[in-house]
């Protein structure tokens, strides 16, 4: 085990800690992968998990380039040796691949394979995955090549071993996922409740109104005209129900797909919706308590609505950066700009009380400096964890 990069327990070990260091099924499969090819010193690494089609609903690989895997074209089927490993769930260890009767050939692009191990991911009695690896690398030159380079007995052992835990690591994958789409329907279901409930009602009370101020126009244009602001009163309240709904909602994309990358989304949607130009930034942001995040995007919502709305600024810049063991955010426009104490005297608070809030509830800070033409930073820092 000479050309091996490491051996042993030790390289076992940070193979699977690295499987469990990962909760996306997507990322498990990639570290499996990665894991069992430098593990096992191999050129080439694949693991496919397969559907009920005849194909793979995924299929991940290690040592071939982007450019390579998109010119390989569509996911292999499961024919020849993958088939035999789905199928009949047990190991296949080859001198040559290609020299084996159930080899059917590969596109074009793929690249050249001799030596071959594979073995089925099972859970249990299901067959959930197919891991193979190929080409051997070996220190004898590539003329003299021959079967004592191949895969060996032990490298079978080492792919038995991590392909058990794969399996677990995979499994553990798929409920994570599963549990977080059950929350967020469950969560999605009882935003649905509140919505009906609060805004229906609104809705059901302003046509009601808006039927009895139709009635009173001709004959009692006052009550008319009281009837009408009622409705105004109705409608802006019906506006503000639906978006702390949809608001409630951003929460699950920010699980999804994490602070920096929700924070991305939403600026590029803004940008593309506003005639004002709107740019993010992030720089060397680390992971930070779920309660922060979820401060910090909302923070970061509201400031971006009071500068699209109300600054008529052209240009809207967000910024993430880390800080200490934290990060700070940063929304900055170009536009009008306003008195801060004015603003709060005249009862105007444009959101700054519950930006506030926020970030005083999760141990943060936030600041607002603005002037008459000046335009307006909104700046809000948390410690982190």
């Amino acid at each position: 085990m000479s050309h091996r990069p490491s051996s042993g327990l030790a390289a076992v070990s940070t193979a699977l800690l690295a499987m469990s260091r990962h909760l996306e099924v997507r990322d498990v499969l990639k570290t499996i992968v990665a894991s069992a090819r430098e593990l096992l010193d191999a050129e080439y690494a694949a693991l496919g998990v397969p559907d009920d089609h005849g194909g793979f609903a995924q299929f991940v690989v290690d040592g071939v380039s982007d450019e390579q895997w998109r010119a390989i074209g569509p996911l292999p089927r499961q024919h020849g040796i993958l088939a035999a490993m789905l199928r009949d769930a047990h190991p296949e260890r080859l001198a040559d691949v290609r020299k084996d009767p159930r080899f059917e050939g590969w596109p074009s692009a793929h690249p050249d394979m001799s030596d071959f191990l594979g073995l089925p991911v099972k859970d249990g009695d299901e067959t959930i995955g197919a891991l193979f690896l190929a080409n051997k690398r070996c220190s004898r030159p590539p003329s003299s090549r021959g079967a004592e380079c191949g895969f060996t007995e032990e490298d079978e052992e080492l792919l038995s071993i991590l392909a058990q835990h794969a399996a677990i690591a995979l499994t553990n994958a798929r409920l994570y996922e599963r549990s977080r789409e059950l929350t967020i329907a469950e969560e999605r279901s009882r935003l649905a409740h509140e919505l009906h409930d609060a805004v229906s009602q609104k809705l059901f009370s302003l046509r009601l109104t808006a039927q009895a101020a139709a009635r009173l126009v001709d004959r009692d244009p006052v009550r008319a005209k009281g009837e009408l602001q009622q409705v105004a009163l109705l409608a802006a309240e019906a506006a503000d129900e639906l978006r702390a709904a949809v608001v409630e909602l951003r929460p699950a994309a920010l699980d999804e797909d994490g602070l920096v990358n929700t924070l991305r989304t939403h600026v590029q949607v803004l940008d593309r919706a506003h005639t004002a130009r709107v740019t993010f930034d992030s720089r060397g942001v680390r992971a930070l308590p779920a309660s922060q995040e979820e401060a910090l995007l909302r923070v970061a919502q509201e400031a971006l609505h009071n500068a699209l709305r109300h600054s008529d600024a052209e240009l809207v810049a967000v910024s993430l950066a880390r800080r200490g063991q934290g990060a700070v955010l940063s929304v900055t426009d170009d536009g009008k700009g306003f008195e801060p104490g004015t603003v709060r005297r005249a009862g105007r608070h444009l959101g700054l009380v519950s930006m506030g809030d926020r970030a005083g509830g999760v141990g943060g800070t936030l600041t607002v400096e603005s002037a008459p033409g000046k335009g307006t930073t909104v700046e809000m820092e948390v410690p982190g964890g």
